[in-house]
């Protein structure tokens, strides 16, 4: 006999086993990226999504199947990194609408969830794609569903539905020619399947240990605060918070009896509600009087406070600032700017250049949707604009848009830190007006030129050009245009292919990796052959590029 229904019990065991099972094969899914260069991200991006969703979970067993989808759905959100992480949480939040109400759910109800999701999902993407995690899953979805019978079980479903997956995975290199050219097949479909797979193990009782399931914590450095330091920055303090009937009026209550008071004691406010419970973040001077406020409506799932002073965030890069204790906010400014930059010199640059917020968007750090949001509460401005300055981070700022209610927030479509830096040298907030703000850094991205210089992971043929694994390679957007031994001629075949001599001014960040004598071959050529092609340079200390070349 199998299972006839899915359970909010089963439900929590299945999405576990999922989740354990992606985090095991990460680095098969990370390795899938189209362009052989270090920075695949799919597999971190999407097992960090799951890992916030399994978060909010935590000790839920108990839930309706309703109420544990919406925690996880919700988890997922705010912890949506990267476009495979978004679309990810958009497919569990349409799942979450399609059980919405139900103690358990058949499998005819369980297929119509699947594809609410995937239709949530295909709503979520500007321009989808086929051949990509979303095909994957509509095709999966589709075929499963239809061979649904009276006589099927969530065994029978699921194994199908794993079958349909794998074999529309297979397919993604005849639908989308770059995957067929780079021999790989999809990431973020691959990724799906390796979540399916878990689930299907776990209905079967063979699963990956869940502590597999990581958010990737370092071990704290105590260094940064010592017997003569003075407390300064607060403490960083979340939680959940389990409402409760005994204490407060589930009915009644609102958030903004917690978020009205964590605003007089604290900054850098999040706080929401799924069902009865609430989950917190703030920074504060005074973290126990926050846990005794509101321990007056429930009691805590789960807690924990870090003191900022060595705190290792690594996502947000920021001008400190002093929490005084039982003073409110600052007045909201009216206009703000969160950028995204990797590399020391880069931040720096960008914040002389007027970011109130850099985040850290090195590669495999993808900053989620909930980073952003904190980013908007620190910037505490009217209007707030956002150059994600990557492609794959957009979708991630937009849906934190979307969430965030107390500001207007204007993502640009900054989809390379050339285009960031173009538009923030641009940065003029003289006129007052909103659009023709937006209309101006708009513009300053057009005709701007990024080529990118890094180190081959493989070997491959991409765009006609044969490159070597270890090769030093030079692309534009998803362009492959250069390889060799050399970084230094990297750069320059990739600058003379990007048409230099017809452009005004080159900003060259340098990464950590490129040396003195390096950076003085780089001058020597601009000399000898682009004299009248102005040259800027910024020790970026990114880790990733050897060069990246700004072309205007």
């Amino acid at each position: 006999m199998g299972t006839a229904q899915l359970q909010g019990k089963k439900f929590i065991e299945l999405v576990t086993g999922g989740a354990a099972n992606l985090q095991a094969n990460v680095s098969i899914v990370n390795d899938l990226n189209v362009f052989p260069i270090p920075d695949g991200d799919t597999g971190d991006n999407m097992s960090l999504t799951m890992a916030g969703g399994i978060q909010a979970i935590e000790g839920c067993s108990e839930g309706s199947l309703s109420e544990i989808s919406e925690k996880l759905a919700q988890g997922m959100l705010l912890c949506a990194r990267g476009n495979s992480g978004v679309i990810l949480s958009q497919l569990f939040a349409g799942l979450a609408k399609g059980f919405h109400g139900l103690d358990a759910a058949n499998i005819k109800t369980v297929g119509f969830a699947i594809r609410s999701g995937v239709r949530r999902a295909y709503e979520s993407v500007m321009k989808p794609t086929e051949g990509t995690m979303l095909t994957v899953a509509r095709e999966a979805a589709d075929q499963a569903c239809a061979d649904i019978t009276p006589e099927s079980t969530l065994e029978s479903f699921l194994g199908e539905y794993l079958t349909e997956m794998n074999a529309s995975l297979q397919r993604t290199p005849e639908l989308l020619s770059v995957l067929k050219e780079a021999g790989v097949i999809d990431s973020g479909g691959a990724g799906l399947v390796y979540l399916i797979d878990g689930m299907n193990r776990s209905l079967h009782g063979r699963t990956e240990k869940t502590d597999n399931i990581t958010t990737k914590q370092k071990s704290t450095d105590t260094r940064g605060f010592n017997e003569n330091s003075v407390m300064k920055f607060g403490y960083c303090t979340e939680f959940l918070l389990q409402l409760q009937t005994c204490k407060v009026n589930l009915s009644s209550f609102s958030i903004k009896t917690i978020t009205n008071y964590l605003d007089t004691v604290g900054d850098s406010v999040v706080a929401f509600q799924t069902g009865s419970i609430v989950k917190v973040h703030v920074h504060t001077m005074t973290p126990g009087s926050v846990l005794g406020f509101c321990q007056k409506y429930g009691e805590f799932l789960s807690v924990k406070i870090d003191n900022m002073a060595i705190q290792h965030n690594d996502s947000i890069v920021q001008n400190r600032f002093e929490i005084s204790d039982g003073v409110p906010p600052q007045k909201q400014k009216q206009f703000g700017v969160v950028t995204v930059a990797s590399g020391a010199g880069v931040q720096e640059a960008f914040r002389n250049l007027g970011a109130d917020v850099v985040i850290d968007g090195r590669d495999g750090k993808n900053p989620s949707t909930e980073d952003f949001m904190k980013a908007f509460d620190v910037v505490n401005a009217e209007t707030v604009f956002v150059l994600p300055n990557n492609s794959d981070i957009i979708m991630a700022a937009r849906q934190a848009a979307e969430l965030y209610t107390k500001s207007d927030i204007r993502v640009l479509e900054s989809r390379n830190i050339g285009d960031g830096y173009a538009a923030l040298s641009m940065l003029s907030f003289d006129s007052g007006n909103v659009n023709e703000i937006t209309d101006t850094l708009n513009q300053a991205m057009n005709g701007v030129v990024t080529g990118l210089v890094t180190t081959s992971t493989r070997d491959a043929t991409l765009n006609g050009v044969t490159i070597h694994e270890h090769d030093y390679i030079g692309f534009s957007e998803k362009n492959m245009i250069a390889s060799s031994p050399s970084k230094t001629d990297t750069a320059r075949i990739l600058l003379e292919k990007l048409g230099i001599s017809q452009k005004q001014v080159l900003i060259v960040i340098y990464g950590i990796d490129v040396t003195e004598e390096e950076k003085r071959m780089v001058r020597r050529y601009m000399t000898e052959h682009h004299s009248k092609v102005e040259l800027f340079e910024i020790d970026g200390g990114q880790d990733i590029y050897s060069f990246m070349l700004i072309l205007e």
